[in-house]
């Protein structure tokens, strides 16, 4: 018999009324991204889920204003199953809505666009909301960012986590807790980057205070240092490194870019992220970054030559892999001890300065002839 027919042999279980998240995928995702994502979701409960293991996770797409903060990343953060985000400004920003008692409805995405206009309704897709909704975030974040605890220079995680704690005061003063994302990663000390943190209505509110005076400043080189420091001691400790891609763009690279920063560009040795998940409907042929495989981060040396059979890549939707993901790791793993990286940066941060030291006092050495 050919070693090639050693695979299990396709006979599904026929689905009904009683059928499990669990059995759903094992016993019925047979072939094409179907078969993907179950093997996803093997490779999330088996191995990423692994205590030693730390997990980022990147967050492209409007997820949030569709509710999946709430279904699924929420209760993914409380049970210590994602360490570190690092996401779109819009989705941090759509996040507050929730929080803060806003509302936002299923809509009909052929609706004429100027009569939304006309009746002061914004639309992504298919989620309608008022255009008060907007007004109202923004004042809500304005007033926050003239607090004196924003006056000063601070990375996105930093700005988050504060943010964070007011939209949990604000939950619990509205009685709506378990609503909000960012509030959720200030409980549970996951630190929260956006890689490009002008681009959303979020960065427009701190540069338009910024014209009045206001001395918040993110620090983007912060942001890159911190977040190769949580790499660098997942690994330094002992463990290993995962990344959790939904989409791609900006966010895909600034969780994957962690390893170049390591080893590239602070001449630390190091070998590359140890797992690799992501979802994404955008396709590799045409160069772009968000559809990039984990053969090609091999060659950037953000994934280790020897992880690739523990990389997997789903050709689907987030919006439906996401909550299948969800259902079947919080019913085949139990909740993992919070590691409370956010509190643990500065510690982390001068661990990464120590060893950047080191390897540039070795290069010198090197480029000198100095025997070590």
């Amino acid at each position: 018999m050919s070693n090639y027919l050693q695979g299990k042999k396709i006979e599904p279980r026929a689905i009904d009324e009683k059928i499990s998240v669990t059995d759903l995928v094992n016993l019925t995702f047979e072939a094409y991204n179907a078969a993907r994502l179950r093997e996803a979701c093997n490779l999330l409960v088996e191995k990423m889920l692994a205590d030693d293991v730390t997990v980022g996770l990147s967050l492209t797409g409007a997820l949030t204003p569709a509710g999946l903060g709430i279904s699924c990343l929420i209760p993914l953060i409380r049970r210590g199953f994602i360490d570190w985000i690092v996401s779109t400004g819009a989705n941090l920003y759509h996040d507050a809505h929730f929080a803060i008692g806003l509302d936002l409805h299923r809509g009909n995405a052929t609706t004429s666009d100027v009569v939304l206009r006309q009746e002061g309704v914004v639309r992504i897709y298919d989620i309608f909301f008022s255009y008060e909704v907007l007004l109202s975030t923004d004042q809500f974040l304005r007033e926050v960012i003239a607090a004196p605890e924003f006056q000063q220079k601070m990375s996105t995680a930093e700005f988050h986590y504060k943010v964070g704690k007011y939209l949990a005061e604000r939950e619990k003063t509205l009685g709506v807790q378990g609503r909000s994302l960012l509030a959720a990663a200030y409980r549970s000390k996951v630190p929260v980057y956006t890689s490009s943190p002008g681009d959303s209505s979020i960065g427009m509110n701190v540069a338009a205070m910024s014209l009045d005076g206001n001395k918040l400043l993110l620090d983007v080189n912060r942001d890159v240092n911190e977040s190769a420091a949580i790499v660098l001691e997942a690994k330094r400790s002992g463990g290993k490194s995962a990344v959790w891609i939904l989409g791609g763009g900006a966010p895909k690279n600034f969780v994957l870019q962690t390893e170049p920063q390591i080893q590239e560009v602070l001449g630390i040795e190091e070998q590359g992220h140890d797992y690799y998940l992501q979802v994404t409907d955008a396709r590799p042929d045409t160069g772009g970054l968000s559809g990039a495989t984990p053969g090609e981060a091999v060659s950037w040396r953000k994934v280790a030559p020897d992880s690739l059979s523990s990389t997997v890549v789903c050709y689907l939707d987030s919006t439906v892999a996401l909550p299948i993901l969800t259902a079947y790791s919080v019913a085949n793993h139990g909740p993992r001890k919070l590691k409370n990286l956010y509190q643990r940066l500065p510690e982390m941060l001068e661990k990464l300065r120590r060893e950047f030291e080191r390897a540039k006092m070795s290069s010198e050495k090197n480029i000198y002839g100095v025997k070590e």
